[in-house]
This record gives structure tokens, sequence and C-alpha cells, in this order.
């Protein structure tokens, strides 16, 4: 568990303690008349997108290129893999792997025009996985 992982849960224990008088929330339980776990409508919001964020789902909050620096002779390395700009490792290696599956040049021997495509297409994607590589371990 990562570190935002365990700020949440500190987070969550504050708003679940029924002793703490800062946060002790209106309408908790079953009683609460429809009203969400607390009685004001911002707080409800603000820990539905914690909930959201730590179960991984989707709208949660995520790095940008731009937040990771991604420089810009990257960007097509990026697109050759099919992938957004600051993609994550594990997402580079699939994609890479998956491209080289689909445009292996063995796979086209019996063409000799679509093996010479094959060629160029897996130079480049191995050109560009190697280029993402080396950025992703500095």
């Amino acid at each position: 568990m990562g570190i935002l992982g365990r700020l949440g849960n500190v987070v969550k224990s504050y708003l679940n303690d029924e002793n703490d008088t800062i946060f002790r929330r209106k309408g908790h339980g079953s009683g609460s008349g429809g009203s969400g776990r607390h009685g004001d409508p911002d707080l409800n919001a603000a820990y539905e997108e914690l909930d959201d964020f730590l179960n991984g789902k989707e709208g949660g909050w995520k790095e940008t290129a731009q937040e990771r620096n991604v420089p810009a002779e990257l960007l097509a390395d990026f697109a050759e893999l099919g992938l957004s700009a600051g993609a994550s490792a594990a997402e580079c290696k699939a994609a890479y792997k998956k491209l080289l599956k689909i445009h292996h040049p063995d796979r086209h021997a019996g063409n000799p025009e679509a093996m010479k495509k094959a060629t160029e297409k897996t130079t480049r994607v191995n050109a560009a996985y190697g280029r993402i590589e080396l950025w992703q371990k500095n």
C-alpha cells in the first residue's frame, strides 16, 4: 500500500471515529433519512471521491504527461506503441509485446512485401520501447 493509501486510511479512521467531536457525523447509521454518510453534501462528495480514488475507480486523480515531464521527443514513441503519453511501465510493456506479436516478420513469411512492412514496424516499435524504457528507468 502506497503513501496515498495509508493517508486515505487515516482520513477514513478520523471520519469513522464515533468519539471524535470534530468529525462527528450527523445521520450516521441506517436511520440517516437518505442524507448520505454525513449531514454535509460537500463532505459526502469529498468522501465518495476519496473512496473512488482508493478503490482505483475511473475519474480519480491521474498524472498527466506534463506532470510527469515527458520529453517532447518521447511523445511520438508513446504514439507508436498506441499509448497516451506518460503511460506506466506495465502498460508500455504490454503494448510492446502485443505489437510484436501482431507485426513479427515471421508471421508474414509468405509475402515479401508484408514481411518488409512488418520488419520496418517492429524496428520502430523496438526503438520506441527502448527509448521509453530508458526514460522510465531514469
